[in-house]
């Protein structure tokens, strides 16, 4: 080996070292992912989420960090999960509830939030518009009050000659959403009865309530509480022989007559693209916030049986789903 040659060898073995150890402390952008669950229950949700982030090259532990906050279906934890996000640093912050983002804009002005949630943002004073949303918010939002409707017209196609239909809810949360199913009510010749509860022990009393007064069915709106019972809220309705269209495909799943809404699991998919946008420089201001393209009809066949519902061919050609 020449002396030219060695010094070559040398030079790069020198160099070596300093540029593996660079490449060894460049920072791994950190993502915190705010949880309403409690861990594993919203597994699909993540599965969509990691899913999204490995078809736009991310894996998670290589070039990605997830940093997981569970809430265990406690709003005020949100408060404490955020902050503890913040003080390790996350790049981005993903919020599946309006509450959530709320805790996470007190505790950070700078760092950017994705939502994925229901919520009615501009109404709620969350952002000036969808196209616009202004310096810190983005994400994928799902406008519970332009969906009630469809939900009472589904539920019609069902029961026909109903008069009078209930609308579920809880006290506090989604005023615009209990507007808009008063409003399809009147469009569609339907006695709209509130049914207000404040937690899970209030449902089985403005149950009774309603069929005291003629429901005939329900309608039941988006509320973390009902996602967070959602089985029990099934049992208690199809105890009582009532009829009723949720939110949620799960709940569908679970049990429930029929549901519909959109796939939370792709709203979550759709999350990676935001990470994605952010990571690579762009600003929350220049990501105009968009709604689901995924929307699913799930119909429980067996249910309807029990209930002693028959239902129409046309609907059933519509679903996207029959469970039998």
């Amino acid at each position: 080996m020449n002396r030219r040659t060695f010094l070559a060898v040398l030079s790069s073995g020198l160099l070596a070292g300093p540029l593996a150890a660079e490449a060894q402390q460049a920072k791994v952008p950190r993502i915190g992912v705010l949880i309403p669950s409690m861990a594993g229950e919203q597994s699909a949700y993540l599965l969509a989420l990691r899913d999204g982030l490995r078809e736009l090259g991310y894996a998670e532990g290589q070039n990605l960090i997830l940093e997981y906050r569970w809430a265990e279906y406690r709003n005020d934890r949100w408060a404490e999960l955020a902050a503890d996000l913040v003080a390790s640093k996350v790049d981005m912050i993903l919020s599946p509830l309006g509450s959530a983002t709320v805790a996470a804009r007190r505790v950070t002005t700078t760092i950017p939030i994705a939502i994925m949630a229901n919520a009615d943002v501009v109404e709620q004073g969350f952002v000036p518009s969808l196209s616009r949303p202004g310096a810190q918010i983005t994400g994928v939002v799902i406008l519970s009050s332009e969906i009630v409707g469809k939900r009472f017209e589904l539920l019609r196609d069902v029961l026909p000659r109903a008069k009078r239909v209930a609308y579920l809810h809880v006290a506090r949360f989604g005023q615009h959403e209990k507007n808009a199913a008063e409003q399809a009510g009147q469009r569609l010749g339907i006695q709209v009865e509130s049914l207000e509860v404040r937690s899970l022990t209030d449902v089985e009393g403005v149950l009774q309530a309603a069929i005291r007064n003629s429901a005939v069915g329900v309608v039941v709106g988006s509320a973390p509480l009902f996602h967070r019972d959602n089985f029990e809220i099934v049992r208690l309705l199809n105890a009582r022989r009532l009829p009723a269209i949720f939110f949620d495909p799960g709940f569908a799943r679970a049990g429930g007559l029929m549901a519909y809404g959109a796939s939370i699991p792709e709203v979550w998919r759709r999350a990676a693209y935001f990470v994605d946008r952010i990571l690579r420089g762009a600003k929350p201001e220049d990501l105009p916030i968009e709604q689901p393209t995924k929307f699913e009809l799930v119909i429980n066949l067996k249910t309807a049986k029990a209930l002693g519902l028959t239902i129409p061919p046309s609907l059933l050609q519509r679903a996207d789903q029959v469970i039998e």
